[in-house]
């Protein structure tokens, strides 16, 4: 999948600027414009188990991010492209994260290991929650959770934590971003707010669009793009 994707990507590029195409054998069903200048393009693909999707980030300067998560909205793989660096999930996690756990319980509990082709092994350790409350953007009705979760090296050493609230689309099966804080370890929180603003469908004007809309004259820095990831790493 890595091998197919990459081209694709770096053909959305600024200089190829225009409308997102999934990879042979995928689709696009939604596009989501986010406040803090970026926009992802959701996919699936045909030669996925059922129930994983992807999604693709993008912001002023192009591609930036790529992730896949399973139907319990496990973080599968995620692939940071500046330089490509690609993190997937260890078998056997202490805890999965369970969508379903999370809708019919109120809340979910995780535990998990991840490992980088860098040779980067962490451990995650967080909840999410269900706040009881539900708004409604765009047209979409989304509720809204709680969460918080911790990333440490193999020696303890913390690498992020973050805080904050998220949404989650109920039919989608999956999250969004929310107002939030994030540490990357040096003890100090920077806040962020990567809201949905705006859901483009297949026939929409603004459906598989590349180029950010919201927020984009604010300066990103590194963290805040890692920051977004919470949703679906």
């Amino acid at each position: 999948m890595k091998a197919l994707a990459l081209p694709f990507l770096l053909a959305a590029s600024p200089a190829f600027a225009g409308s997102f195409v999934a990879p042979e054998g995928c689709a696009t069903y939604l596009t989501v414009q986010s406040r803090g200048c970026y926009v992802a393009n959701y996919y699936t693909c045909e030669a996925d188990p059922a129930g994983h999707k992807w999604r693709a980030d993008f912001d002023q300067e192009g591609p930036f991010f790529l992730s896949r998560i399973d139907d319990e909205t496990q973080w599968i793989e995620s692939i940071e492209l500046n330089p490509v660096v690609t993190q997937t999930l260890d078998a056997n996690p202490d805890d999965p994260a369970s969508f379903s756990t999370l809708v019919e319980t109120g809340r979910d509990d995780f535990i998990f290991e991840l490992s980088k082709d860098t040779g980067e092994h962490s451990k995650v350790r967080g909840y999410d929650r269900l706040t009881g409350k539900t708004v409604t953007i765009d047209g979409v009705t989304l509720d809204e959770t709680e969460f918080e979760y911790t990333e440490t090296d193999a020696a303890g050493t913390i690498l992020r934590r973050a805080r904050g609230n998220e949404y989650i689309s109920r039919d989608w099966r999956m999250f969004f971003s929310g107002a939030s804080e994030w540490d990357d370890g040096n003890g100090g929180w920077l806040p962020m707010d990567g809201h949905p603003v705006k859901f483009f469908r297949p026939g929409d004007k603004g459906f598989e669009s590349t180029q950010p809309i919201f927020d984009c004259d604010a300066v990103l820095s590194q963290l805040s793009k890692e920051g977004l990831t919470h949703d679906q790493l």
